[in-house]
């Protein structure tokens, strides 16, 4: 079953049990897939999007909700903080566990071993070996200054 065939799943079972709060989030990742499948289809691609762009639509559509999070937090609007987080609630369930440190500190050192990193050159090679592993299983705006300070 396909990332995209468990979401249309979660949308009906949302739409029978009335959840309206997780209806509207299922709607919304709905939008977001169908508008990459647009956008390929203009660039000449044929048929939907992999799983793998799926899930970075997912990792980019949490990453937004957080930083609204963290917005609505500073100006003092709590409940649309808590809204935010519920969506990414939602969404989060539809992306692989997260890798823990140590197991993000792992696939570093491989990924350098493996692309024959030496220098801060070789930082895209680099970043470019986990994302083809890692896809939505880790925050790379974070790994990024760690993968900099290894080769740097």
């Amino acid at each position: 079953m396909t990332l995209r065939d468990k979401i249309n799943a979660s949308l009906k079972d949302a739409m029978k049990a009335k959840e309206a709060d997780r209806l509207s989030t299922l709607r919304l990742i709905n939008a977001a897939i169908k508008d990459r499948d647009i956008a390929a289809r203009g660039e000449g691609e044929e048929g939907l999007v992999p799983d793998e762009v799926v899930l970075a639509i997912l990792g980019k559509m949490v990453k937004q909700r957080q930083e609204s999070a963290r917005a609505y937090d500073e100006a003092g609007r709590i409940e649309l903080a808590e809204k935010e987080r519920a969506e990414i609630a939602v969404i989060e369930d539809f992306l692989p566990r997260q890798l823990t440190e140590a197991e993000t500190e792992a696939a570093v050192s491989q990924a350098i071993a493996e692309t024959e990193a030496t220098s801060i050159r070789d930082m895209g090679r680099v970043m470019a070996a986990l994302k083809a592993r890692y896809t939505g299983r880790m925050d790379f705006g974070r790994v990024g200054p760690v993968v900099r300070d290894r080769l740097g």
